[in-house]
């Protein structure tokens, strides 16, 4: 492990991992809770790229290495998906932090289709990473776990994973 770089308030940097289906509101959370601190590193940000891990290891690494906090803005169904980044965490020194978006399946095709362009998935989409999302756990190397919740206002509640959400 290489001795982390100092954050911003001289702790070392954050990997935030969101692990949720698409439409659940992990962009908008990351806009409003993370964007002035936290690099966003989304596969969704290099479509044209013929391998979008690599990119993300490449992404994840450089921020890390300079001691820069950041986001992994994917949905992150499953303990694989998210193996990883949190090894590259582990070796820089970084905390690993996920949040996880509970969210309905049928609210979040609703708001699927309320995107335009790119940003929109296909119905069949959501329902593959819902089907194959496994709930983070501590045991995965989790420093902390955060449930969010989508407000019906459009905000966001943020509360720790309660024990019986972590299986």
């Amino acid at each position: 492990m290489s001795d982390p770089l100092p954050g911003p308030f001289g702790s070392p940097p954050e990997l935030v991992l969101f692990v949720g289906v698409q439409g659940s509101g992990k962009t908008s959370f990351y806009r409003q809770r993370f964007s002035g601190t936290h690099v966003h590193v989304s596969k969704d940000l290099f479509p044209n790229n013929r391998n979008k891990a690599r990119r993300q290891r490449q992404l994840i690494a450089e921020a890390l290495v300079s001691g820069r906090s950041v986001v992994v803005d994917n949905t992150n169904p499953t303990r694989e998906d998210r193996a990883g980044a949190m090894t590259l965490a582990r070796e820089h020194g970084a905390t690993v932090t996920g949040y996880v978006f509970v969210t309905d399946l049928a609210a979040a095709l609703e708001r699927n289709r309320r995107r335009e362009g790119k940003a929109r998935v296909p119905d069949v989409a959501i329902y593959a990473a819902a089907k194959r999302l496994q709930p983070p756990s501590p045991e995965e190397g989790f420093d902390t776990l955060f449930a969010v919740r989508l407000t019906p206002a459009g905000g966001f509640e943020v509360a720790p994973r309660r024990p019986e959400e972590q299986s």
